[in-house]
């Protein structure tokens, strides 16, 4: 934000006492079709000079590059706003009236304040708008004809998309395995990546016919081919991968949008036969964990002291011949560093007794849990209080720190474990099944 003073403009201050004080707002246009709107800087430089010729007092210059499309979405707007409330400037220069509103919740915002007199005035390039009744109505006329500008592209925007659909066209950037055509007279198509394309279709053979998992994709793509995707030196995530592989675009055929039930045949050549998808779908969905109903305390709180994998965590059961059923669970590295690390796995009750352990090493102020424990003392005597009637006072100091620590790792649930673990101020790292603390 630039302040100036009157006296740059060699008025005298007697005479500009009495003048409306100006906020400079300048917005750079975000809208493709207005290519010959004029750049932030030069909104500012020829502001300036109708301020010095028509000798403005400039208070502020506010720059924005945010939408106006949306009401309340503009930082520096919003600024402008709370500066008007506050009496800071009493006018708004800035060079056509859609720079300051798109919608019509920011012009009610503007009109309000002209109605309760603390907006004097909004100067343009070539117009101006002051409290009056056909001033206001104008500028709310101009203001919202840019909405309605806004409404219309919006709406034909989304007919050219169905329409290049309907043409077999793919409307948006090419998915891995092709790239979009640079000709203009091919715009809208695409073509097979002649460096990526058979790698994808060899994908998909892979967990068709050999029964490859996403993991094993995964582990070829970056350890064996070092595959990095067209824009950046990136590879595929694993999720990137189970995507790509339900992506029906490689036979041939797309939706657009996504789930909206809207089918078109592609005028592209397809990487493989739509009997290969078919298949790969049933790997797939065998493949596919559902774990949206399952929660397990020590995952994403510790990482593999080999590689600096993440850790995760799976379950076994195991029926035992009386007819019941144990349930174990194990955790170890993720690998998605190094395919061969030789973390190992370590059973979840194990792996709580060496964090019991390790509370009885480290220093207490490494469990950043005192002001939890607070709390919960609090809820106790209340409740020793309210319910059962009881005068027996409990205070913090009386509480064994690291004692309530072991009860919570053997006892407590999932969620309080998680918490107690989270409020260390160490990473936990786990290498060859033994955990241990590493300084960050």
């Amino acid at each position: 934000m630039e302040t100036y003073t009157s006296a740059q403009f060699g008025a005298p201050e007697a005479v500009l006492a009495a003048k409306v004080r100006y906020c400079l707002y300048a917005r750079k246009s975000t809208e493709s079709d207005e290519k010959q709107a004029l750049s932030i800087d030069s909104q500012v430089k020829e502001m300036l000079q109708i301020a010095e010729r028509e000798d403005l007092e400039i208070v502020d210059i506010r720059r924005e590059s945010h939408s106006a499309k949306a009401s309340g979405q503009r930082p520096v707007f919003n600024e402008l706003i709370k500066d008007l409330n506050a009496g800071r400037y009493t006018g708004i220069l800035t060079w056509a009236p859609d720079r300051l509103s798109r919608n019509a919740g920011d012009l009610g915002t503007l009109v309000d304040l002209m109605d309760e007199k603390k907006l004097h005035q909004i100067k343009t390039y070539g117009q101006s708008f002051e409290n009056s009744p056909n001033e206001k109505f104008l500028l709310m006329i101009l203001c919202s004809q840019a909405k309605l500008e806004n409404d219309n592209k919006s709406i034909n925007v989304r007919r050219g998309l169905r329409t290049r659909c309907e043409m077999g066209l793919w409307p948006a950037p090419a998915p891995m395995g092709y790239l979009n055509e640079k000709r203009a007279d091919r715009k809208g198509y695409v073509c097979i990546d002649p460096e990526r394309g058979h790698i994808i279709k060899k994908m998909f053979e892979k967990v068709a016919y050999e029964k490859w998992s996403g993991k094993k994709i995964y582990h070829w793509l970056k350890f064996e081919l070092n595959f990095k995707t067209p824009n950046g030196n990136k590879g595929l995530t694993l999720s990137n991968i189970y995507l790509l592989l339900q992506n029906d675009f490689y036979y041939g055929s797309f939706e657009y949008p996504r789930k909206s039930g809207l089918w078109y045949k592609g005028k592209h050549e397809a990487l493989i036969t739509k009997e290969l998808f078919d298949l790969v779908q049933q790997q797939v969905k065998s493949q596919i964990i559902r774990v949206e109903d399952k929660e397990f305390a020590f995952t994403k709180l510790m990482v593999c002291g080999l590689c600096s994998s993440g850790i995760s965590a799976d379950e076994k059961f195991k029926k035992q011949k009386n007819g019941n059923v144990h349930r174990y669970i194990y955790y170890g590295c993720t690998k998605s560093k190094d395919k061969h690390c030789k973390c190992g796995y370590i059973n979840e009750d194990e792996l709580i007794e060496q964090f019991v352990q390790l509370i009885e090493k480290i220093d207490l102020d490494e469990i950043g849990i005192k002001e939890k424990l607070k709390a919960e003392v609090e809820r106790v005597k209340k409740f020793q209080r309210v319910i059962l009637g009881t005068k027996e006072k409990i205070e913090v100091k009386d509480i064994d720190i690291r004692n309530y620590a072991k009860y919570v790792l053997r006892e407590a649930p999932d969620v309080e474990k998680r918490e107690l673990l989270g409020c260390l101020k160490s990473k936990i790292t786990l290498k060859q099944k033994q955990i241990s603390l590493a300084k960050q």
